[in-house]
């Protein structure tokens, strides 16, 4: 299931950001390589909500520095467990 967690969620911030898939790297920074500005986090943390149907907190976005930290925000958040 992580697999495809972290394929569409990927694909997601690809969608949003205006980068090829193959350029969104789990490593990648959303805000210095992605060019992913507050309201691009805003709209993908909709996406993901919707997609996955879940509540990310608002004070969470600023958390989610990475694209590993988006797919590891989403995993926990769909087994049950809160957000650090």
């Amino acid at each position: 299931m992580e697999e495809n967690v972290e394929k569409e969620v990927i694909s997601i911030i690809a969608d949003i950001s205006g980068f090829e898939e193959d350029e969104v790297t789990l490593d990648a920074n959303m805000q210095e390589q992605l060019e992913i500005d507050s309201i691009k986090a805003i709209e993908i943390t909709v996406a993901l909500e919707k997609k996955y149907k879940i509540s990310i907190r608002d004070d969470d976005i600023p958390n989610i520095i990475t694209v590993r930290h988006a797919v590891d925000a989403v995993t926990d958040l769909l087994s049950g467990k809160v957000l650090d």
